[in-house]
């Protein structure tokens, strides 16, 4: 009998130590509603200590929806002995000690000791499984669309060089000024709506980042040159600062060379009276972080979530996809990511965030300190 004990005991133990242990949180609640169990996994997902949690209400949890429902599920079961969510998975919103909700999966299973019901849940964290659904999804249609795209650039763009052609040759040979002038407006037209369509393909065409060592100052400072008359013109002084350990990155050269131009041309933009133009680089964990820091007129707060979305613009011109297109080539790049801080009046911060490279680039060399 002592044998029997001693077995179960440690049958016991082993079972414990498994649940402890395992990847999805567990979290068991009596007929009240009371935490009775609440492994370290759940603790990784929710955020809770054990003891914040065990012996309080599950409320704490999930959210006002999730928790009325669920109560009323455990109520239901109780009295009828029905199942309805139990013995399956449900999708469901829970929160964090942080107060951030969160998708969660969980499966439910019932336990009845001496009289006593026990309900179990079995938790998944969802987060980075919704964000990679929405990321395959996001890619699937740009796909579709950048085939879209594709076939109808090609069919505006022939016309398009015929009459661009024709608008030169045109204005060969007429004399008068008013005629001439319209011309000019044609071919003018012509070069914006091809410009235009540069861009669409290069935002929905599926495209890839090559992954290169590169040198982060020389590639700001050349890409600084390519602005040097606008800064002139608008009185914008540069301030140019890379930390050591942010020297070099992995990346594509020209795509990133694209990002930087068209975040340089913004900031000089928006500082329509002058000032500096702030541009730095340090490292940040395996990251280097180089931010675009200018003082400018800012950017409204009803503008700022919407700013990176294909088309908006708050100019009188362009095509609203500057940052959309600089957005897209970041996150290319693995762990890359583009955000935007600012406020209104007082300029705007561009932060962007690529995999770090510690040895030089062999097609650049070291520099000569």
């Amino acid at each position: 009998m002592a044998k029997t004990e001693a077995k179960e005991e440690k049958d016991l133990l082993i079972l414990k130590h498994a649940v402890e242990n395992t990847v999805e949180g567990f979290v068991t609640i009596d007929e009240h509603h009371k935490v009775i169990f609440f492994n370290k996994a759940a603790e990784d997902i929710f955020g809770y200590n054990r003891d914040e949690v065990v012996g309080k209400d599950l409320n704490a949890i999930l959210s006002p929806d999730c928790s009325k429902n669920h109560r009323q599920a455990v109520s239901r079961y109780v009295k009828t002995r029905i199942p309805g969510r139990i013995g399956h998975e449900t999708e469901m919103v829970a929160i964090r000690k942080s107060g951030e909700t969160f998708p969660v999966l969980i499966s439910f299973s019932v336990t009845e000791v001496d009289g006593r019901l026990f309900f179990t849940g079995i938790v998944r964290d969802l987060t980075e499984t919704k964000k990679l659904q929405e990321q395959i999804m996001r890619s699937e249609r740009l796909s579709a669309l950048g085939q879209s795209v594709a076939e109808i650039t090609h069919e505006i763009k022939n016309p398009l060089i015929v009459i661009g052609g024709f608008a030169q040759q045109l204005s060969r040979s007429i004399r008068g000024e008013k005629g001439i002038k319209k011309l000019q407006i044609i071919t003018q037209e012509v070069e914006r709506l091809e410009r235009l369509l540069a861009e669409l393909r290069d935002s929905y065409q599926p495209s890839s980042a090559v992954s290169e060592k590169i040198d982060v100052k020389h590639l700001q400072e050349e890409t600084l040159s390519m602005v040097g008359k606008e800064c002139t013109e608008n009185n914008v002084k540069i301030k140019l600062q890379v930390d050591k350990g942010a020297r070099f990155v992995a990346g594509d050269r020209n795509k990133l060379k694209q990002v930087l131009l068209n975040l340089f041309k913004n900031s000089i933009d928006a500082m329509a009276q002058g000032g500096t133009l702030s541009v730095s680089a340090r490292p940040s964990g395996d990251n280097v972080e180089i931010t675009i820091v200018d003082e400018g007129c800012g950017i409204p707060m009803k503008d700022k979530e919407r700013i990176f979305s294909p088309f908006y613009t708050t100019k009188s011109y362009g095509t609203g996809l500057g940052l959309s297109i600089s957005k897209r080539i970041i996150e290319q790049h693995k762990g890359g990511s583009l955000n935007v801080e600012s406020e209104e009046g007082k300029g705007t911060t561009f932060t962007i965030t690529l995999p770090a490279s510690h040895d030089a680039p062999e097609s650049q060399g070291r520099d000569k300190e």
